[in-house]
């Protein structure tokens, strides 16, 4: 193989990891989802868009449910008929009459090339219980080390 050859291949494989390692892993988005999912209300009929203003925020969680941040403190979890475009876009896009997006009415626009997804359910998201719920989920273990070395303490009823 030309060394040229071989640049590319290496340029390519570090390419791939460093996408892999941005990448929130299936756990992580499995327990944002459970997060947003028990901090969400009851369903609502829409939600207003800030006049002038574009959507604060996004967070696609899986292809059939988007959050969408309207200020820092006030987010809205969308549920969608499975679509294709939502996890992979860069940027979104909503339908709305007079700044509303509305229940069976209103689209989710993603990039070119993907058919807009139709809204399903709007459920608002409590902030203060999403950030209680994603505390709850951070656990860390804790061992007192017995000696200047490092190491671990045996467990309680160790040998």
């Amino acid at each position: 193989m030309s060394s040229a050859c071989l640049l590319l291949t290496g340029c390519v494989l570090a390419g791939l990891l460093a996408a892999c390692a941005s990448m929130p892993s299936a756990q992580d988005m499995q327990q944002r989802q459970a997060a947003y999912g028990a901090a969400a209300g009851a369903p609502v009929h829409s939600f207003r868009m800030v006049a002038g203003e574009s959507v604060y925020s996004w967070e696609p969680l899986d292809d059939t449910q988007l959050v969408v941040y309207t200020r820092p403190t006030r987010a809205f979890l969308l549920d969608t008929w499975p679509c294709s475009g939502l996890t992979v876009t860069n940027s979104i896009g909503f339908t709305s009459f007079a700044g509303e997006v509305s229940v069976g009415f209103d689209k989710i626009l993603t990039t070119r090339g993907y058919l807009p997804c139709a809204i399903r359910q709007i459920r608002p998201v409590d902030m203060a219980r999403f950030r209680l719920e994603k505390e709850a989920r951070r656990h860390v273990e804790v061992m007192a080390r017995d000696n200047k070395d490092g190491t671990p303490a045996s467990p309680v009823g160790g040998n």
